[in-house]
């Protein structure tokens, strides 16, 4: 029975990205590896992604990965703290004054220049391959991270490059590290706001405008122009009597507090808040995107090599052909005491001679399959007519009409024929698979089987 294939996680793809970037510098030895994954997976890229997982185990990856997840929480938590003692310091600069009095032109620009700036290169980050989003929040809170997790000499570099490389592939990049940017910027136009509120609410202060070079009709238009927003929200524009008063009263007063509150909602607190949800319906939408690209010739070498590694099943078998007739082997008088063990096809890893086959007497031969190699075996069997033969094939492979053709010219130059199904991926399927073909050939009654000590039995030399 196969495996159940399991859903491919975001961490399974990027220790499969991480592997594959460390195997560019030269393949790592994946033999162990390769069984383990055919024999827990059945579907390719799961292959893939178990292949991945164990040789990630071996070489640290999955440690890493995991600090990585354990201190990432820790980290933005951190983050988070800085960025609510930052606002609260950006809020007490603005109205924390001695004389209590607040420019409200410098404000809005000390409460939303670096957002307005940070926000342009993020827009800009969607359109064109700049790189500008390594100036966000979210890629601050990925490289702490990795320094924390794996320190100077881990694997955590190699694991953020291909979660990196994962998420811009699926067009994530700047989307999921802009859901952690917009985020911490909510969070510190929050905590400004409910500072300067508070002040504004429980204090007295002076708000008004100054200039040395500029006209005062250009502080009419603009905050006239910048007043559009808040009042689509219900914050009061000031009029402009109350611009151009040199000493505002108490209702232009509260006009200019409700328009600077209004301006940093509308410009700074709705935007970031309405951009994080954005990127988090993004992420929901893209997040199965991200999947190694199995198109690249590293991983489809590697599926190659797994469809090597799979049994075959019986392809060529002739399903219209009548039965054929038992085979049948030499009198034992006409053969010599002689003993021959074969090694058929075997990969060429295969030790040979077996250990099993070590000390019965018997004469060790190898062939590839090829026609010469199969005419010169047949010539030594028609030369020497041996007692015994003994056929060890691999019994993850598929008998085919070839093979039937084989084992019958065996039979027929020698007293007895027995099939030993060698290799550790031997099971119940195998031998099931050589015995259902053994019986529609007709040669149901050669002696077969996984096990060594049952093929073997009573064929030692006297």
């Amino acid at each position: 029975m196969n495996p159940t294939p399991r859903r491919s996680s975001f961490q399974d793809a990027i220790l499969t990205e991480a592997v594959q970037t460390i195997e560019q510098t030269g393949p790592l030895e994946d033999a162990q590896a390769m069984r383990e994954a055919m024999a827990l997976r059945d579907d390719g890229p799961g292959r893939i992604a178990e292949r991945a997982r164990i040789l990630g185990a071996r070489i640290g990856l999955v440690d890493e990965l995991a600090r990585g997840r354990a201190w990432a929480p820790w980290v933005l938590a951190g983050m988070v703290a800085l960025i609510v003692f930052a606002g609260l310091a950006l809020a007490g600069d603005v109205i924390g004054g001695a004389e209590r009095r607040i420019n409200v032109v410098v404000a809005l620009a000390s409460l939303l220049g670096l957002h307005l700036l940070t926000l342009c290169f993020w827009l800009l980050g969607l359109v064109l391959p700049t790189g500008s989003f390594n100036l966000s929040f979210g890629w601050l809170w990925l490289a702490l991270t990795a320094r924390v997790a794996g320190g100077r000499r881990g694997q955590a570099p190699v694991l953020l490059r291909a979660g990196t490389r994962l998420l811009h592939r699926a067009r994530l990049l700047p989307w999921a590290l802009g859901f952690v940017s917009h985020a911490v910027w909510t969070l510190s136009f929050a905590t400004a706001l409910v500072s300067l509120v508070f002040a504004l609410a429980f204090r007295h202060y002076r708000l008004d405008w100054e200039t040395t070079i500029l006209d005062p009709g250009f502080f009419v238009h603009a905050v006239a122009w910048l007043g559009v927003a808040p009042s689509w929200l219900g914050f009061p524009l000031p009029d402009v009597q109350a611009v151009l008063a040199p000493q505002a009263t108490a209702a232009g007063q509260r006009a200019w507090a409700l328009w600077l509150t209004g301006c940093v909602v509308a410009y700074g607190l709705l935007p970031r808040l309405l951009l994080a949800m954005l990127c988090a319906a993004v992420w929901h939408e893209r997040r199965k995107r991200l999947q190694p690209d199995l198109s690249q010739p590293c991983y489809r070498a590697l599926l190659a090599r797994f469809e090597a590694l799979a049994p075959r099943s019986i392809v060529d078998a002739d399903h219209g052909a009548p039965p054929r007739s038992a085979a049948s082997g030499l009198a034992l008088d006409s053969t010599t005491d002689e003993l021959l063990a074969v090694g058929f096809e075997l990969p060429d890893e295969t030790p040979w001679p077996p250990e099993a086959l070590q000390g019965t007497g018997a004469r060790m031969l190898r062939i590839d399959g090829s026609a010469g190699a199969r005419r010169d075996l047949l010539d030594t069997l028609a030369h020497e007519h041996p007692r015994r033969v003994l056929i060890v094939c691999r019994a993850a492979s598929s008998p085919d009409r070839g093979t039937e053709r084989f084992v019958r010219e065996v039979i027929a130059l020698c007293g007895e024929c027995r099939l030993w199904l060698h290799g550790a991926g031997a099971d119940a399927a195998a031998l099931a698979r050589w015995q259902a073909w053994l019986a529609d050939t007709g040669l149901g009654l050669l002696r077969s089987g996984t096990v060594a000590g049952d093929v073997l039995e009573g064929w030692r030399r006297p």
